[in-house]
């Protein structure tokens, strides 16, 4: 029974219609019997020369159209693909039906198919366009290509292996100025919050050591020369304290995924700022795995920031304040939390003011999407009782209007 399981049912109708016209030509003869047989056996070396058509040699390439040099596109992005493909070999094909896989980390997958008819040379190339993507990293698997006789009986394939990786990052939103931070450290708390958050440097008449990651502009060019090391200028002490913005991942917190992908972007908007602001920026990102990045200055330092927040999850169950007093011996008086969480109320008041009372200065981005009227006027009647600073973020542009001082 192996032998009959190995080959398909339509191979054995055809072996049966060749042996057929055989023993039609052998026994009954004459021109007819002849004519069929010929018929028959052409069709038979058609259909036999057709598995070496070179379809399990096929070559080719893939094209981004839209993101060609860059490993990272934004959320909510459409790409443009463009597969190039080369059939070695010389025997006919009707056409090419390609199926590619466009794979995200937690088990995701896209597949797009599409045909291809192949030129004189045996060559083409066929494009399509990914839906909107999700944050995340994606890579693409294996890409099939199969082609069938011109009478649709036989299928034969080959596999393409064009691996490429990339990460989609949070969409963000431009900040233009933060209105009420910049109001707050040059007023009353100005004094008690940056003398808090100075640090000894190692500046010597404008003059520092070369960091990773600082800008072109930054380099003192007259120093370097004369020391023959690289050296950085304008380190002077900063105006504002550090910040971290703490992105609280509890699976509990988040009525659906929209909401979770709002505070992603709020987190990754705000570092955005922060940097174009050139002010230390940092995250306690609080989930099953907690992971927290110091406050630093630095391009390099950023990248790293934004590489955790492509991948994280709603998966944390641990309570806020509980990560908070256990990494408390990280955390320097001065400084800035802004927490961004969904969470309001009795949950999350132990939380700032467990940060006050450590002379830390904390700030509520609040995900109040789905939040009735009544509980948000609530809320932050009680952040203004208790003079922490807070915003009701329903969608990501209303982040810029409420930072920009839009009330």
């Amino acid at each position: 029974m192996g032998i009959f399981a190995r080959y398909s049912a339509r191979f054995w109708g055809i072996a049966s219609l060749f042996a057929f016209s055989l023993f039609y030509l052998l026994f009954q003869g004459g021109k007819l019997a002849f004519m069929i047989f010929i018929i028959v056996a052409a069709l038979c070396l058609y259909l036999a020369l057709s598995r070496w058509s070179g379809i399990s040699k096929t070559q080719g390439g893939r094209t981004l159209l839209n993101a060609e040099h860059e490993a990272v596109v934004e959320a909510g992005t459409s790409l443009a693909v463009q597969i190039q493909v080369q059939i070695p070999g010389f025997w006919p094909i009707p056409y090419v039906s390609i199926k590619d896989r466009l794979v995200r980390r937690g088990g995701e997958e896209h597949l797009f198919e599409t045909l291809l008819i192949p030129d004189w040379k045996r060559r083409g190339e066929v494009s399509y366009r990914t839906p909107p993507l999700r944050r995340g990293y994606y890579h693409f698997g294996d890409t099939d290509c199969s082609t069938e006789d011109i009478f649709g009986l036989f299928q034969h394939k080959g596999r393409l292996e064009l691996p490429y990786s990339f990460g989609v990052l949070p969409q963000k939103v431009h900040i233009r100025e933060w209105k009420q931070l910049h109001q707050l450290f040059r007023g009353v708390h100005h004094h008690s919050a940056t003398t808090r958050s100075h640090r000894e440097t190692t500046q010597i008449n404008g003059v520092r050591e070369f960091i990773y990651g600082d800008r072109l502009s930054r380099i003192h060019w007259n120093a370097t020369a004369k020391t023959g090391t690289w050296k950085s200028k304008e380190f002077e002490r900063e105006s504002l304290p550090k910040t971290v913005i703490v992105l609280d991942r509890n699976m509990r917190a988040y009525r659906s995924k929209e909401h979770f992908e709002l505070a992603v972007s709020i987190a990754a908007s705000l570092l955005d700022y922060a940097a174009s602001r050139d002010l230390a920026v940092g995250l306690l990102s609080v989930g099953k795995n907690s992971k927290y990045f110091e406050p630093k200055l630095s391009a390099s330092h950023q990248k790293v920031i934004v590489n955790h927040l492509i991948d994280v999850e709603p998966d944390g169950t641990y309570p806020l304040i509980d990560v908070l007093k256990d990494r408390a011996r990280l955390f320097t008086p001065g400084i800035f939390f802004t927490v961004v969480t969904p969470q309001f109320g009795d949950t999350l008041a132990p939380s700032l003011a467990w940060i006050e009372q450590r002379q830390m200065n904390p700030c509520h981005m609040w995900i109040a999407a789905d939040v009735t009227a009544a509980e948000q006027d609530r809320w932050k009647r009680h952040l203004q009782t208790t003079g922490v600073m807070g915003y009701a973020v329903s969608s990501l542009d209303e982040l810029a209007l409420a930072l920009g001082g839009r009330k």
